[in-house]
């Protein structure tokens, strides 16, 4: 938290010059400040939440939990304008959100297991590639790169996920069994406290951790995104 870069949470903001506000004033504001990137939801102090998946750097998630947490996701990167790449073997469930994305813009691709071709990120064009290949997903043919951020999407926690969360930048834990909890914690050195809480998590609310920072966000559809998806779950 301390660095310019956090361990998982974004980049700090965009530098700009320097404005000076007296200190009676201050009560006043009320705006959250947080960090470049995709509003993921709110904070237990009810503050946005921000995730940094744009980035000059590879970048690696893993998520495990629900695809209504990967579709939110996917479609506020594409809001901010980031071609989404999703490689999938159940398409009929991501279709929809391809076709509504960007406006008639094509913005979310489909792709089938290992087919997931070049996306020639760059700055001006950031990329954000989900997979959602099942418990024992293969190791993709699209990795992480500048600009270029990869989510792995799990339901639960499986060889996979033990091998790939020590390695992600950041992991993002749902509701889980209470032995999933404790190779989760063992995994990515959590506190007692939050180990015994991820097996009673609400359908929106995920623990966005690294080996040293961790944050619970709660994540609630817009009204668009809560048509075209449902309501927040955690199972399919």
């Amino acid at each position: 938290m301390r660095n310019a870069v956090r361990g998982g949470f974004g980049l700090v903001g965009p530098r700009r010059e320097r404005h000076t506000v007296p200190a009676v004033d201050l009560d006043a504001l009320a705006l959250p400040v947080g960090d470049d990137g995709v509003v993921i939801g709110v904070d237990a102090h009810g503050r946005a939440a921000v995730l940094g998946i744009n980035r000059p750097t590879p970048y690696e998630v893993t998520l495990i939990g629900g695809v209504w947490t990967a579709q939110v996701l996917a479609l506020r990167a594409a809001a901010t304008g980031a071609r989404v790449a999703v490689e999938t073997g159940r398409a009929q469930v991501w279709s929809a959100l391809a076709q509504a994305a960007g406006g008639g813009q094509q913005c979310v691709t489909l792709h089938d297991v290992g087919r997931v071709p070049p996306q020639g990120a760059s700055a001006g064009s950031p990329v954000l590639v989900v997979r959602d290949c099942g418990m024992r997903p293969p190791r993709g043919r699209v990795v992480a790169a500048p600009w270029q951020s990869v989510v792995t999407l799990l339901p639960y926690l499986s060889p996979t996920a033990l091998r790939l969360l020590p390695n992600s930048s950041l992991a993002g834990i749902q509701r889980v069994s209470p032995d999933e909890a404790e190779q989760i914690g063992r995994l990515m050195n959590l506190p007692r406290q939050t180990v015994d809480s991820l097996p009673t998590l609400g359908d929106g609310v995920t623990l966005w951790c690294t080996p040293r920072d961790r944050q619970f966000v709660m994540t609630q559809g817009t009204e668009a995104e809560a048509g075209l998806l449902g309501p927040c779950r955690r199972i399919d």
